[in-house]
């Protein structure tokens, strides 16, 4: 079972090669506009025209916690758009807006993906920035799901060491 393996770099722009999946965590709410969907957008943008579509189409679809869209910007690389935050705000019990059963739901769908493309997953520590949400509860749900899988993540911090 491959561990996580963290590289000081620019997720969206992996290295490793082969096929990849750059995995990130959205909102339920069809808001894209902070955090990391800027630098998805600022490279490539299918992800955030689809998933505004995914959202303003979810009466018809299954757009809802818990799921991932997937979107292929090259050849051999998709952006796992993981609806994992609800609202985007913490509720007034002062709960943050990122929902860990819907992480380790949408981890499943992209390894499971992953498996399908023969890819590796790529990500920044998703669910830890606006979604409020604490990288020991995370990395746990990463390696239940896509470690056990037997695909291997790479998590990007941003920057030089």
């Amino acid at each position: 079972m491959p561990t996580v393996t963290y590289i000081h770099g620019d997720a969206t722009s992996p290295s490793i090669p082969g096929p990849k999946i750059i995995a990130h965590i959205c909102n339920d709410i069809g808001g894209w506009g902070k955090g990391f969907v800027l630098a998805i957008t600022n490279r490539w943008p299918e992800p955030e025209s689809r998933y505004r579509d995914w959202f303003a189409n979810r009466a018809a679809n299954d757009f809802a916690l818990g799921r991932v869209q997937f979107v292929e910007v090259g050849d051999n690389l998709w952006i796992a758009n993981m609806i994992a935050q609800h609202k985007i705000e913490r509720g007034h019990d002062g709960a943050p807006p990122i929902r860990y059963d819907a992480v380790e739901s949408c981890l499943r769908q992209v390894a499971q993906f992953a498996l399908e493309q023969s890819a590796t997953i790529h990500m920044p520590r998703i669910g830890c920035g606006l979604a409020g949400g604490t990288w020991d509860k995370i990395e746990p749900l990463i390696v239940g799901t896509c470690g056990v899988a037997n695909v291997p993540v790479f998590v990007y911090d941003f920057g030089s060491p």
